[in-house]
């Protein structure tokens, strides 16, 4: 009990010392009141030099409202100091001014009176000085003024004369108020420019200094007024007119030494400074000045930073957009990837990423570095970004409906690295990449996705012979087959279909294989009859044309043809646009005993491309040769054919 004793004794002595500190406070400050009323009083009664005492008045009373007025801040030894002296010295000051009282009273002379008016201003220089200390000690923030006058908020409807008186009293308020003073004037100001556009033209135009005083106060050490800071510099960069003010002013250099403090700065204050960049360098404008002050340092440093557990939010998503305008400039994209180091750290912040977010930024970084030039889509290949990128694809990772967005961005990233134009193929297709395009190609829950991974298809059929015979191997034909029997696909799907398919079949072991399978071939002529609604083949068809001439190459691939019956003869007639019916009965009957029926709609699309462009002649010229070279009742029956489709 005695030890507890000891320490309730040991924690009051402090409380005990600070109140006995504010009652000394109380007292100086009363005593310097009062000797400041009674010398300005006595001095009303000065007959000598009365221009000199009134202006000594002034100053009495000026500092008789400031000391008056104080609002004294809790916990500071300095200020505690600082005043002390401050009210001791006016004081004293007070009470030897009341001996030139008597003096300017005509009746005591003493030296003359050029020794007077020489005392007076020694008085008058004495107070001006007292009067700067004040003024000090509430721009230090260890005071505030208890009855400060508040400027309000002029509305929307508010001239601009207003808003002028407004905005410069915040500025006025944030050059020598103290520091709630200082955070509430910044606040205010940051809050003023996001809700009016006015403001930004008047700080930019008619504040003395307005972008400078601002620049100054993003080195502030008071977070919060830096925070705030940032804010409004954020708001101006918004408009097109005053941006170039704010990089005249100098904004870039202190906004990267915010980004660019590690754990000084506070995370708010980072992802402003981060904001503020990202507008500033829209369109790769300014991107030569946050180079030169160290930008795409610190923007790296934060994306290594970004893929932790806790890391990989606005702020890492911010500094990818502005690495991102930032490589738009040759010379810097260049930096970037030989110097910079900043491949291997967006692949590990494409992998690692915590926030969907952070990954899909990293991946579209990748994409616009690599894009830029051959020796730097090497770089980002050969550090691994394609492997990155193709497990990025594996829908196991995640079942969010984000992670379907990192997929659609990560198949776009593939194809502007390795197949615009085809490079780096054969890493792309030892990652395993035809397998996630064909499970994306299966899975028809996400449209937009089977169109990404249908476009990448479509691109790696133009690559080389071995890439098609992979993808044949690996069953694209049939899921090919699938997208253009599918009629809820859109046109353009059906014949980037259509196109694959047909490069598909050019090759001899992919041809065999399709041929094997009825049920596609049997497809692919149905496919080629007439559309019911159409009167001219839709786009898709002239590549099913083509296939199917690529599959009467072989004698398999004709007889697999002639003895496919996918379709009945009731379910052909009627499918035929424009048919007269009287007639049809009539070159049917002359064809029935040597047209095969199943072929009708091979036959119907042939014949009326004959009429079209020269490359589908020459397609629906080949089918029917190399079907009627087979066989020869063909012949006789396509003139009855031709005429019976023909007006």
């Amino acid at each position: 009990m005695g030890e507890a004793a000891g320490e309730e004794e040991s924690s009051a002595a402090p409380a005990e010392v600070s109140r006995q500190a504010e009652l000394d406070e109380q007292r100086c400050l009363a005593e310097a009141l009062q000797a400041i009323n009674s010398l300005v009083s006595a001095s009303l009664s000065a007959t000598l030099f009365p221009l000199k005492w009134q202006l000594i008045r002034d100053r009495l009373n000026r500092l008789h409202a400031g000391l008056a007025d104080i609002t004294v801040s809790a916990g500071d030894e300095n200020r505690c100091d600082a005043l002390a002296n401050l009210l001791r010295d006016v004081a004293a000051a007070a009470r030897e001014a009341m001996e030139l009282v008597p003096r300017s009273q005509g009746r005591h002379y003493g030296g003359g009176k050029l020794r007077l008016r020489s005392d007076l201003d020694v008085l008058g220089a004495a107070l001006d000085a007292h009067v700067a200390r004040l003024d000090e000690v509430y721009a230090s923030g260890a005071l505030t003024r208890a009855r400060a006058l508040v400027v309000p908020r002029p509305g929307a409807g508010a001239s601009r004369d207003d808003v002028r008186f407004y905005v410069r009293d915040l500025f006025a308020r944030l050059r020598v108020g103290g520091g709630e003073m200082r955070r509430e004037a910044a606040a205010a100001l940051s809050e003023a420019l996001r809700d009016d556009e006015r403001c930004a033209r008047v700080v930019a135009s008619d504040v003395a200094d307005g972008v400078g005083a601002l620049v100054a106060l993003l080195e502030c050490p008071d977070a919060r007024v830096q925070e705030e800071a940032l804010e409004a510099v954020s708001a101006i960069a918004r408009s097109d007119a005053h941006r170039g003010d704010l990089v005249v002013g100098g904004v870039i250099a202190p906004v990267v030494r915010v980004l660019d403090a590690g754990g000084a700065g506070s995370e708010a204050a980072r992802e402003s400074a981060a904001r503020v960049l990202c507008r500033l360098t829209e369109n790769s404008d300014n991107a030569w000045a946050v180079a030169a002050h160290g930008g795409v340092t610190a923007l790296l440093g934060l994306c290594a930073a970004g893929h932790g557990a806790s890391g990989g939010g606005e702020l890492v998503c911010a500094a990818c957009r502005v690495l991102r305008s930032l490589a738009g400039v040759d010379e810097i994209r260049k930096y970037m990837v030989a110097d910079a180091g900043a491949v291997p750290v967006l692949v590990t912040l494409s992998q690692r990423a915590t926030h969907d977010a952070a990954r899909i930024q990293a991946m579209e970084l990748l994409a616009a570095i690599g894009s830029g030039d051959t020796s730097a889509r090497d770089a980002v290949v050969q550090e691994g970004a394609v492997e990155c990128l193709v497990r990025a694809l594996d829908p196991s990772s995640s079942s969010s409906s984000s992670s379907s967005k990192v997929r659609e961005v990560a198949l776009r990233a593939i194809d502007a690295l390795c197949l615009s134009p085809p490079n780096s193929t054969g890493r792309l297709l030892a990652a395993g990449f035809l397998d996630r395009v064909l499970s994306l190609l299966r899975n028809g829950d996400n449209t937009l996705l089977q169109h990404c991974a249908l476009k990448a298809a479509h691109r790696l059929c133009q690559v080389s012979e071995d890439v098609k015979k992979a993808m044949g191997d690996a069953g694209f034909m049939p899921e090919l087959v699938g997208v253009l029997g599918a009629s809820s696909k859109p046109p353009e799907a059906r014949e980037m279909a259509g196109e694959s398919l047909c490069a598909l079949v050019t090759v001899p072991r992919n041809r065999k294989r399709f041929v094997q399978e009825d049920r596609d071939v049997a497809r692919v002529l149905q496919l080629l009859g007439p559309d019911e609604e159409k009167e001219k083949p839709a786009p898709a068809r002239r590549f099913l044309l083509s296939t199917v001439a690529h599959l009467t190459d072989s004698s398999s691939g004709r007889r697999k043809i002639m003895s496919s019956e996918h379709e009945s003869r009731e379910a052909c007639g009627g499918r035929c646009p424009r048919r007269q019916t009287d007639r049809e009965e009539a070159w049917r009957e002359q064809a029935e005993e040597h047209f095969p029926w199943h072929l009708e709609p091979v036959m119907f699309c042939c014949i009326v491309t004959l009429g079209g462009k020269t490359s589908s002649q020459a397609r629906s010229t080949a089918v029917v040769v190399s079907l009627a070279n087979t066989y020869s009742t063909i012949v006789p029956c396509i003139f009855c054919y031709c005429e019976g489709i023909k007006e």
